[in-house]
């Protein structure tokens, strides 16, 4: 599972890179324990966003539709593997 940086962290690791230039992507995630397209990532949503990063966390949606899209595709996936038993076990008692 992916790891879960809180929004201050990720502003404050933008912050790091570009006050260390010199550092570069590569030394600077090192430094920080992070992957370079994690930090990479990070800056254009800082650049875009007027600096900042936001962070939404695990389980909030943007909207309803979006929750109610996530667990509909939830539903569908459950529901796919329900079919897949069934037709496993149509095939072993068929023979």
């Amino acid at each position: 599972m992916a790891t879960q940086y809180t929004e201050e962290f990720k502003n404050d690791a933008v912050r790091y890179w570009k006050e260390h230039p010199e550092l570069g992507i590569a030394r600077c995630a090192k430094n920080l324990g992070i992957s370079k397209t994690a930090l990479s990532n990070w800056r254009k949503i800082y650049d875009a966003n007027e600096g900042a990063v936001p962070t939404r966390g695990r389980g909030n949606f943007e909207s309803d539709d979006a929750k109610e899209l996530a667990r509909l595709r939830k539903e569908l996936r459950d529901t796919q593997d329900a079919l897949d038993i069934l037709k496993k076990a149509i095939g072993i008692l068929g023979k």
